[in-house]
């Protein structure tokens, strides 16, 4: 495929099988998404060759495969180029020079001849093929405009005194010269927007360069060195300095610091030891870690990373829509301009009537280009969401990249998003008879079956001083309350104030100390024993450093900014003050933040939740735009429609930033394609003639046309460079 006019032809194709429902074609990654029921994947194979095309089924499509093809058509193209190059430029210094000798137009012709035969044959095979299924596209028109420039200067060459007598100068012109840099240049242009568009995609190669070939595997304790396709599940591995971790695991000995800058976007080393997970394509920078093999092949995350990296390439945004169907008539349109170009110029037009016709005829087909319009949206697409990826900020379509655009209110959940999830006991206050192995001891065993951070950071907090666990029955959690359970025979409830109304248990007691923990930002968790409040935990979880900026930088681009948790009221109002947040929703249940988010939506809001992506499901499928932040190794997370691997607030802002330096992109290379033909057109039919007396050669209508292409390609190609 090479322009718009191609992918509308082969929707139509697919869209014409029994069952497809939708089909859509990506001009940038050769990709066609296909929806219905019962297809079948030979029928639409069969379709999209029967107008005109190859196709085969993605699946069997292979990355480096792919990357080969496309260096084997560059070095074609690069060769084609030069043989034209290298034959057109005696006929341009003969014509160009006015050299007069016998046979000079049949000298002309030889050198010509295999610049149009051989150089441009996939201009007119293309040319042919389209014909043949009664479909047009960029390589029908400059098929037909080099053709009709060649067979006008070959009867000029055989039939001189026929042409010559309608000549007013009473010569035979020919055109071999506009043949052969029309070809030339044509091939030139699609050279380097080959070559860019190669650029554009490079984010999977890069990403598929991260992952080792091979692993060291460690059988009976001696160390083996294996393809890492042989790595299993389970496999034990030895990762030394300098290595790249080959799979996702889990570390049994060793300590390092491993750089996941590659796969997270976060630039600092992260310490690695005993018990914490590693990302397979991450570098191992300092000491020697032995790991376990937790997901090898398409499961690792780096092979997830490349889907969805892929997936968001693939697919088209609502603008593109506009482009496709100014597409679906532009080659017929020009083809009519063209004709009707001719017909005019050959009635009225100045003598010689056929010649002026003829090449105004060439110069309306050639000028036209509709693979501007066909590479305005993916070329930025790719570039745009293979910029992200090496952010850490990965779209799930570019759907979601489009609507990012539009938003108005940041909805940003509190625990593991503004702050780091990782909080820890920092008081305790025990009322008269209780004893701190009591308070601590029955509250941490309460909370061992509880995945909650708060409730992990009591366990943690006991296993520190020596406190062992206790033998628990009938556990039970209430969401964003608390636990409660029985522990060596005992009723232990640990939770919030509005737990303990529930249970209406009295904790007056130490209602002063609620207070006082709440407005310094920490959390107060209550603990009673059979029914009588006995001591008070408080839990503080730090704000991770980049909060604050992060939050200035949304507020920066015109968003508004709210934080929702769970906690109380002067608990949420002290952390939310700290990084510049003014409006809060508290003590709202994980549950419920869905129904926050539709509240927002009904006041005309456009809402982007923000969360970790696993508690936060409901609340991430309702909003306009999902976002799940620190995934980590798990980035397929299916409710979120933008995945930040790393845990850096700020990479909500640059996806902000992202989408609408991407968005302004796809505008800007819509108005050169648009411009470009609405002005080049009008002036290669000679519009301004009879006006200026200005005409347009057809070697300049090439020159323009290839100019166009590379433009939208490469202002699609300064994203990778523009800050976020």
């Amino acid at each position: 495929m090479h322009c718009a006019s191609c992918v509308v032809t082969i929707e139509k194709a697919l869209s014409s099988v029994p069952g497809v429902t939708a089909a859509s074609v990506n001009l940038g990654t050769a990709i066609a998404e296909v929806e219905g029921k019962d297809l079948d994947t030979s029928r639409l194979v069969e379709a999209v060759r029967a107008s005109g095309y190859e196709a085969k089924p993605a699946s069997e499509a292979r990355p480096l495969e792919e990357a080969a093809r496309r260096r084997r058509e560059v070095r074609d193209l690069l060769f084609r180029t030069v043989f034209a190059a290298a034959l057109t430029v005696p006929v341009l210094a003969i014509s160009m020079g006015n050299l007069q000798f016998q046979g000079r137009e049949f000298v002309e012709l030889l050198l010509t001849l295999p610049v149009y035969l051989w150089a441009g044959w996939p201009f007119l095979s293309g040319m042919v093929r389209t014909l043949k299924h009664r479909t047009a596209n960029m390589d029908t028109l400059i098929g037909l405009g080099t053709t009709a420039a060649f067979l006008l200067s070959i009867v000029s060459t055989f039939f001189p005194s026929a042409v010559a007598a309608a000549s007013h100068n009473g010569m035979a012109p020919v055109y071999y010269e506009a043949v052969g840099v029309i070809v030339t240049l044509v091939l030139l242009g699609r050279l380097l927007e080959t070559r860019a568009r190669g650029q554009t995609s490079a984010a999977i190669r890069q990403l598929l360069d991260l992952t080792p070939k091979k692993a060291r595997r460690l059988q009976r304790g001696i160390e083996v060195e294996v393809p890492l396709s042989e790595v299993a599940v389970g496999d034990r591995l030895l990762v030394k300095p300098g290595d790249a971790v080959p799979v996702d695991g889990r570390v049994l000995s060793g300590s390092s610091a491993v750089d996941e800058s590659m796969i997270t976007g976060e630039s600092a080393p992260v310490d690695k030891r005993e018990g914490d997970r590693v990302i397979g394509g991450t570098m191992n920078r300092q000491g020697a870690l032995e790991i376990e093999a937790t997901a090898v092949g398409s499961e690792t995350a780096l092979a997830q990373v490349v889907r969805l990296v892929a997936q968001a390439q693939a697919s088209k945004p609502p603008i593109q829509k506009l482009a496709d169907k100014i597409a679906g008539f532009f080659v017929p349109v020009v083809l009519m301009i063209a004709v009707v170009t001719w017909v005019v110029w050959y009635v009225i037009g100045p003598e010689p009537r056929l010649l002026f016709a003829t090449v105004s005829l060439a110069s309306v087909l050639i000028i036209a280009c509709p693979c501007a319009l066909g590479l305005a949206t993916p070329t930025a697409i790719l570039v745009g969401t293979g910029r992200g990826a090496r952010a850490g900020i990965l779209f799930r379509n570019a759907d979601a990249l489009e609507r990012s655009r539009t938003l108005t209110t940041v909805l940003l959940d509190k625990t593991g998003t503004i702050t780091e999830g990782k909080p820890r006991l920092t008081d305790r206050v025990l009322i008269a008879g209780a004893t701190d192995e009591d308070l601590l001891g029955l509250a941490s065993a309460a909370e061992q079956g509880s995945e909650h951070p708060f409730a992990q950071a009591v366990v943690a907090a006991a296993r520190a001083r020596g406190i062992g666990p206790r033998r628990v029955a009938d556990f039970r959690a209430q969401e964003g309350l608390g636990v409660k359970a029985l522990v060596s025979g005992r009723r232990i409830v640990v939770g919030s104030p509005r737990l303990f109304e529930e249970e209406k248990i009295p904790s007056e007691s130490v209602r002063e100390e609620i207070d006082r923990f709440s407005s310094e930002g920490k959390t107060p968790l209550l603990v009673a024993i059979d029914g009588k409040t006995t001591g008070l935990l408080a839990v503080a979880d730090r704000e991770k450093p980049t909060s604050a900026s992060a939050v200035r930088r949304m507020r920066g681009q015109g968003l508004r900014v709210v934080m929702v948790t769970g906690d109380r009221a002067p608990t949420a109002r002290a952390i939310a003050a700290r990084v510049g947040i003014d409006e809060v929703f508290s003590q709202v249940a994980p549950a419920d933040k869905a129904m926050k988010v539709k509240e927002l939506q009904n006041q005309g809001q456009v809402v982007a939740m923000v969360g970790d992506g696993v508690n936060d499901a409901p609340a991430l499928a309702q909003a306009d735009v999902g976002v799940a932040i620190g995934a980590g190794a798990d980035v397929a997370v299916e409710a979120s429609d933008i995945t930040l691997v790393g845990t850096d607030l700020g990479l909500v802002a640059d996806a902000m930033s992202l989408s609408r330096m991407t968005l302004k992109t796809i505008r800007q290379n819509l108005a050169l394609a648009f411009v470009y033909n609405v002005l080049a057109i009008p002036i290669a039919a000679g519009v301004l003639y009879p006006s200026l007396g200005w005409t347009l050669s057809p070697m300049i209508a090439s020159a323009a046309m290839a100019a166009s292409s590379l433009s939208v390609v490469t202002n699609s190609l300064r994203l990778n460079r523009r800050a976020l």
